[in-house]
């Protein structure tokens, strides 16, 4: 029987700066949406972990992903979720200009000064990579393959034969506790009964959690017809892709510090935002059922009294291989 990751990882900030590094710098992260960037000078940006991310459409019409950060002295390229900057990207602190594949094209009244050189001082880039229109970027300087890394979400909406529409509406929510202690309760219908009422009464009883590569795949083989009923995919780290009756929900679990998650929420829907109000209704009532039980369970892992506890080998499958996964970058 699997012991769950000791209470002291959930809040503490040493372990929060190394899944920083070695989770987060260390493989792929959903961006945004392509169609929110349709025109050159066009640009998504996010951040995940501290770390400060977007993307630009380029004159070419190529999506390219950089750190947001002049070279200069660290100033932000853009600010804000999306928006557009036709021709070139400028800094907001020093007004250091570049062109929107990243090069340096002004080093606006720097002056002469010995050994600088503008080529190599153009923007931090990221790889990139698009997949049924969602944007994903990866921080390494090797980073793993797409293809295999995307694959089974791939073969899984193929094999349902399922639509990812376009984007409708963004919601985001902040909730006081651990990013990890909100993973590991969307990863299991153990809770559903006691915390999720009306959810409960939508779902099959037939209820599975299977782990293929990257991605958690959870469904109510034999669901209802209300709005929530459909399937669940969750891509590691901290993506969870809803596909419900009507439409779609992208989920991203975002750690904002020790202790702290924001989470952002995509809908997407053909029809627009006003085909949404049963899913927001739905949505808002299970966040708010979700925030209230993690904040509680934030609250007992940091009382003191609690150190570390069991796994249901049927109950939390995904739970035993998202801490397993996790206590790879812990010591």
């Amino acid at each position: 029987m699997q012991r769950t990751l000791p209470a002291h990882l959930y809040g503490d900030p040493a372990a929060y700066a190394r899944e920083r590094t070695g989770v987060f710098g260390q493989t792929w992260l959903f961006l945004g949406h392509e169609a929110e960037a349709p025109e050159p000078g066009d640009w998504i940006a996010t951040d995940i972990a501290g770390h400060r991310l977007f993307a630009v459409r380029g004159k070419d019409g190529a999506l390219r992903a950089f750190h947001n950060v002049c070279r200069h002295r660290a100033g932000p390229l853009v600010q804000g979720e999306r928006g557009t900057c036709p021709g070139e990207l400028t800094c907001a602190y020093h007004g250091w200009r570049y062109t929107l594949d990243g090069r340096l094209r002004s080093a606006v009244g720097f002056g002469p000064a010995e050994g600088f050189d503008p080529r190599e001082l153009g923007l931090f880039g990221l790889s990139l990579e698009i997949w049924r229109g969602l944007v994903f970027v990866n921080l390494a300087e090797s980073p793993s393959t797409f293809s295999d890394f995307i694959a089974p979400l791939e073969r899984l909406v193929q094999e349902r034969g399922l639509n990812i529409p376009g984007p409708a509406l963004h919601r985001s929510h902040r909730i006081a506790c651990d990013w990890k202690v909100y993973v590991e309760n969307y990863l299991e219908s153990y809770h559903i009964s006691a915390v999720h009422p009306a959810l409960a009464q939508e779902l099959g009883a037939d209820y599975r959690v299977t782990v293929q590569g990257d991605l958690v795949i959870q469904e109510s083989v034999q669901s209802g017809d209300g709005p929530q009923a459909g399937l669940w995919g969750w891509l590691w780290p901290n993506l969870a892709v809803n596909i419900y009756r009507d439409g779609a929900m992208i989920e991203r679990m975002v750690p904002e510090g020790p202790g702290r998650t924001r989470l952002d929420y995509l809908f997407l829907r053909d029809e627009g935002p006003d085909a949404l109000r049963d899913a927001l209704d739905a949505s808002d009532r299970i966040t708010a059922e979700d925030a209230g039980i993690c904040e509680a369970v934030q609250a007992n892992l940091s009382a003191g009294a609690y150190d570390t506890g069991l796994l249901s080998p049927t109950q939390e499958v995904g739970v035993a291989w998202f801490q397993s996964r996790l206590s790879e970058v812990h010591p």
